[in-house]
């Protein structure tokens, strides 16, 4: 579904009254990777290897210094913007940032679904899409008599929700989702995931999954992918990479995951 090729991220740094370029930040630095369909592809290091900056990269948010990127064949940087969001979407870390807290739930999601319509979106009566968007919140588990509110009227594992039934709205195949758990509680973390697990299999969704969570990777991941410093160091099954890791690196992640000594919570 998705190949990258040798693709690079390279960000300017400039000194000096007339701001001359006298290094750069490798943010990414020649990676390449392919993502199947129906496949949950894992992308795991540290803060700052370039796990974000390659999301980033994959929905155009940023241009690649070089590389290219191909879904199902066709070069995405030839795709026209909407085209391109009809295909791939992206879930944010943070809901709250991502929502726009002037805009209530049913136009944030409405829009959506407005401008995956094109020019047939604007024919249609506010009461179609209105209809579809209920739909969209029924699919993630929310009540349909929401349209009115604002996203600050949610909580955190809630406004995941809206935005995951936002991305919904545009019909992808693949979806981005950026550390989707990250900011939330434990208590609402497997609630999420168990959702992102029940859209793959309903809605024959792929995803490409960034985290630092290795638990999280291990629980929704088919295959991973170890970045360190901006390059991919290692890629295999998730069974395979926990049970067997190759790379110095990937040992280390591994034996940082924190664990409770036994007895811990008892008295």
């Amino acid at each position: 579904m998705l190949n990258v090729e040798n693709l690079k991220k390279y960000f300017p740094v400039e000194r000096g009254v007339f701001r001359r370029v006298v290094d750069y930040v490798r943010a990414v630095d020649d990676i390449s990777f392919q993502i199947r369909k129906g496949e949950i592809f894992a992308l795991v290091g540290e803060s700052g290897c370039g796990k974000t900056t390659t999301a980033k990269l994959i929905v155009r948010l940023l241009e690649p210094t070089e590389g290219k990127i191909f879904f199902y064949g066709k070069d995405i940087s030839l795709l026209g913007r909407r085209e391109l969001a009809r295909k791939i979407q992206i879930i944010f870390q943070d809901p709250f940032a991502s929502l726009n807290p002037r805009l209530t739930i049913g136009t944030i999601v409405g829009e959506a679904v407005r401008y995956r319509l094109g020019t047939d979106g604007k024919r249609l009566r506010s009461k179609e899409i209105k209809k579809e968007t209920k739909e969209l919140l029924n699919r993630v588990g929310l009540p349909v008599n929401i349209l009115n509110e604002y996203p600050h009227q949610f909580s955190g594992g809630q406004r995941q929700r809206i935005g995951i039934a936002r991305a919904l709205a545009m019909q992808p195949e693949l979806i981005v989702a950026d550390e989707p758990v990250s900011s939330l509680d434990i208590s609402i973390q497997a609630q999420i995931l168990n959702l992102l697990l029940d859209l793959r299999d309903s809605l024959g969704l792929s995803y490409l999954l960034i985290a630092h969570d290795l638990n999280v990777v291990r629980f929704l991941s088919d295959r991973v992918a170890v970045m360190y410093q901006g390059k991919i160091v290692e890629t295999d099954s998730v069974k395979n990479v926990y049970d067997v890791p190759q790379h110095p690196y990937t040992k280390r992640l591994l034996e940082a995951i924190p664990t409770l000594e036994p007895g811990f919570l008892t008295e």
